[in-house]
């Protein structure tokens, strides 16, 4: 197992891979997305065309496993910027936050310290660039949810363990298709903050 980063344009070669891990992993609940390889090139082109962005990749061989991406919060997509954006924060404040894009990591390479090589990474690089505050988002379902799996267990301990608090003050909605719908719909984003 390789822990990789890459930066900017850097990113460019790995980007069908990601594209692939990403649909993968976000079928599962809680986002049960229903992904779309030229929607994910698109996406994962922000994270290319920003210099100071990272990617931080697991890889097995010559297979992508995980991926963990971040970028200063002021180059990130206007419904991530919005939360802090109404509760205050203006353009230098938004040059102190590094945003989070994602953290997956295929079923079977979770629970041996990947996930925390994922965060170790991407808040030493936001710290680098400045940045005070590391924060992500994540969607919000109810608890009650038919398509939620017997023992499903969110993730919100192991975000607890790393210092990031839930901030249900700072939310926003993403549209995406889940599994089995016709249409996308908006989904509620929570997001958790961290001080570096």
């Amino acid at each position: 197992m390789q822990i990789l980063t890459s930066r900017g344009e850097a990113i460019e070669p790995w980007l069908d891979r990601l594209a692939a891990l990403r649909i993968t992993v976000f079928r599962e609940f809680p986002y049960l997305y229903d992904g779309d390889l030229d929607y994910e090139r698109a996406y994962l082109a922000t994270y290319m065309e920003c210099p100071n962005s990272l990617c931080v990749l697991a890889v097995d061989g010559e297979q992508v496993v995980g991926v963990s991406t971040g970028l200063p919060m002021r180059d990130a997509d206007e419904d991530f910027q919005r939360p802090f954006l109404e509760a205050g924060a203006d353009t230098a404040s938004l040059d102190e936050l590094f945003y989070f894009g994602e953290s997956v990591l295929l079923a079977s390479y979770r629970g041996h310290g990947i996930g925390h090589r994922f965060f170790d990474e991407r808040e030493a690089f936001a710290k680098s660039l400045g940045a005070k505050t590391t924060t992500f988002c994540a969607v919000e379902r109810p608890a009650d949810h038919p398509r939620k799996p017997e023992g499903y267990r969110p993730l919100h301990d192991f975000w607890r363990k790393r210092s990031y608090t839930r901030c249900p003050e700072l939310a926003t909605t993403y549209a995406w298709l889940d599994l089995g719908e016709e249409e996308e719909t908006n989904k509620p984003m929570v997001f958790w903050t961290h001080e570096l």
